[in-house]
């Protein structure tokens, strides 16, 4: 045990200075060495953490090391705070000097073949590594593809690579937040929804609802066992908190093309009901030009008509039985108005109408 200790005080030494500028006297035999380290407490880690008694009473002492410590001696180092982050030492240590411009050209030489061999089988400890850089890599690319990847336009969301690649890491870490954090997945979707660029967020959750379950990247990482979730349940959270959030919804259903909400409305129910209720509570708000003969809005956020018909419009050419709910609905609020059948009197009549014209 205290072999142990002593490894992971020095351990957290070596991760502090990985990141100033004492690295550039390591050379590739230093490299080698911390890395060597850093997958010895992984050993650790795999040898004990599946063992419920053994892996509580480490972690109990390492924490009252730490402790111990904390005035007079080096404690932990950000990202080594429990025995759980012992998995990762390695991917956190490479992670670190390769942002590290103060590495020296050889040492960065001999880490870049070491997470990257070119040619060749790589043996089971640089396989791991890589694979768990990548994964890293993926998650934290998330927020920073939603803060600054500008979405360009593609009429077809689903083939657009780059929103796919968010939408996936986005319920990558909505699964984690789920299993590692208290706030829950709600509160870092609403922290999202406050810090990036709102258009471009409600196209990653339309894409991320739309992601087939058989998506190969949501079934590349395997989960622990015991794991209360799955990567599929990310989508739940997310249709969960984006039902519960009125304004984020609004926007959602006012932002997002006619085609792309039609296709998410055709697979979650629940959020269809709640598309076509705005839209009949759009149709509410606008009157009638007699002057004119058309519909308008007196107020700048009103939908206009053209935008209304061609929303119920993409809604009417879905399959059943999201088409014939929303004739059904449609039916209904004309038979509320009178059921009239002249033009200019309800603008449910002239719905349906142009719709018939249009079929």
């Amino acid at each position: 045990m205290e072999s142990l200790v002593e490894h992971l005080e020095r351990f957290s030494e070596v991760l502090a200075v990985s990141r100033t500028s004492h690295v550039s006297s390591w050379d590739p035999a230093t490299v080698r060495r911390a890395l060597q380290w850093a997958h010895y407490l992984r050993h650790v880690y795999r040898r004990f953490g599946r063992h419920a008694r053994i892996r509580t009473a480490l972690e109990q002492r390492l924490q009252n090391q730490w402790k111990q410590e904390g005035d007079s001696g080096p404690a932990p180092a950000p990202g080594l705070v429990n025995f759980q982050a012992l998995e990762h030492c390695d991917h956190l240590l490479s992670l670190r000097l390769l942002a590290n411009r103060a590495l020296g050209d050889a040492a960065f030489q001999y880490l870049l073949q070491q997470l990257f061999p070119g040619p060749g089988v790589p043996d089971a400890e640089e396989e791991t590594l890589q694979g768990s850089l990548a994964l890293l890599a993926r998650r934290r690319a998330a927020v920073h593809l939603l803060h600054f990847n500008a979405y360009r336009e593609n009429p077809v969301l689903q083939e657009d690579s780059l929103m796919k690649t968010q939408a996936e890491l986005l319920l990558e870490r909505l699964q984690e937040v789920g299993e590692g954090e208290a706030q829950g997945p709600g509160r870092f979707l609403s922290s999202l929804w406050e810090r990036v660029p709102q258009n471009n967020f409600l196209k990653v959750i339309a894409a991320a609802l739309l992601l087939p379950p058989s998506s190969p990247w949501l079934q590349g990482e395997e989960l622990e066992p015991g794991s209360p979730k799955t990567p599929r349940e990310g989508g739940q959270e997310l249709l969960h908190w984006l039902l519960g959030k009125s304004d984020v919804m609004t926007a959602f259903c006012r932002s997002l093309p006619a085609e792309l909400l039609t296709s998410v409305a055709g697979r979650y129910p629940e959020l269809s009901r709640v598309y076509l209720g705005l839209l009949i509570d759009w149709g509410r708000h606008l009157n009638y030009d007699l002057q004119k003969g058309i519909w308008f809005g007196t107020e700048p956020r009103d939908v206009p008509w053209e935008e209304l018909f061609s929303r119920f419009q993409t809604l009417c050419q879905a399959p059943p039985p999201l088409k014939d709910e929303v004739l059904t609905a449609l039916k209904s609020c004309k038979a509320q108005d009178g059921d009239f059948e002249v033009p200019g009197l309800s603008i449910w009549t002239d719905l349906l109408l142009a719709l018939g014209s249009s079929a």
